[in-house]
C-alpha cells in the first residue's frame, strides 16, 4: 500500500518537528538496514545498546534477510543473543 500525498506530508511534519526538537540525535544501535535496526532494538529492550552492538555483527553475518531470521535454527540462535538475555524469549515465539 502505498502512502498517499497527504500521509506523506503529514510524515514530513513529524520528521521536521523531531529534527528540530532533537538536532544533533543518532542511534546509538550499528544497522546498516532497517531489519537490522528492528533485531537490535527487540535485543536492546533487555540489556544496552552497548551489548548489542557487540552481539550483532556476528548476527547480520549469520542472518540476512527477515526470511534467514524465520528459517533459523532456534537452538543457533538462542547461543547467539545468549548474552543480550533475550534468548529465551526468542525459543517460544516459536512454539
Amino acid at each position: 500500500m502505498k502512502p498517499t500525498p497527504a500521509i506523506r506530508r503529514r510524515a514530513q511534519k513529524v520528521i521536521d518537528a523531531l529534527a528540530k526538537l532533537y538536532p544533533d540525535a543518532h542511534c546509538a544501535l550499528e544497522h546498516r538496514t532497517p531489519l537490522q535496526l528492528l533485531i537490535a532494538t527487540i535485543l536492546s529492550a533487555q540489556c544496552t545498546d552497548a551489548r548489542v552492538n557487540m552481539v550483532t555483527p556476528a548476527l547480520f553475518e549469520r542472518y540476512k534477510t527477515a526470511k534467514d531470521f524465520a528459517d533459523a535454527d532456534v537452538k543457533e540462535l538462542e547461543r547467539m543473543i545468549a548474552s543480550t538475555g533475550f534468548f529465551r524469549k526468542i525459543g517460544r515465539a516459536h512454539v
